[in-house]
């Protein structure tokens, strides 16, 4: 249940600062919060990461629901063997649900950070978004703790 719980507080940040951009930002509208590095921008996206498969919601309707649900099946198998794999998933569920909320209401998603490395203009994203890149870096992280105690295990 506590990862349903954090799934839920993951969407609720998402959805509120998503409404914070859109009620108190101009589309493409810049705020400067440490220059030449970090900067709100109100952006929108009607594709997936990076801006790839443009205008297809038909598609991304079908994979997020799959994904939700195989995200949710995973929660019940493993969130009592590991917790850090179950943490990991209920970041995916709550990224997975809050931009797909974004898709299905407004037809596109709302993204607003902005990070500049150098030169290069990193790809404008969320909170849904980081808490996937978080989510998907644990399982990752987990996957690997997981194999070396069965490796030891094994031993």
């Amino acid at each position: 249940m506590l990862y349903y719980i954090i799934a839920a507080l993951v969407i609720g940040l998402d959805q509120l600062t998503k409404w914070l951009v859109v009620t108190s930002m101009e589309l493409r509208e810049s705020i400067p919060i440490i220059d030449n590095f970090f900067y709100l921008t109100s952006h929108r996206n009607s594709g997936a990461a990076w801006g790839i498969l443009q205008g297809q919601m038909g598609f991304f309707y079908i994979i997020t629901s799959i994904v939700i649900v195989v995200i949710i099946f995973y929660i019940q198998k493993y969130a009592k063997e590991s917790k850090l794999m179950a943490l990991s998933l209920a970041l995916m569920l709550g990224g997975a649900i809050g931009n797909f909320i974004d898709r299905v209401i407004r037809k596109e998603v709302v993204d607003f950070f902005d990070v500049y490395i150098g030169s290069y203009d990193f790809p404008i994203f969320n909170i849904a978004d980081s808490a996937l890149v978080v989510g998907v870096t644990l399982v990752i992280i987990a996957t690997f703790i997981d194999e070396k105690q069965k490796g030891r295990s094994n031993a």
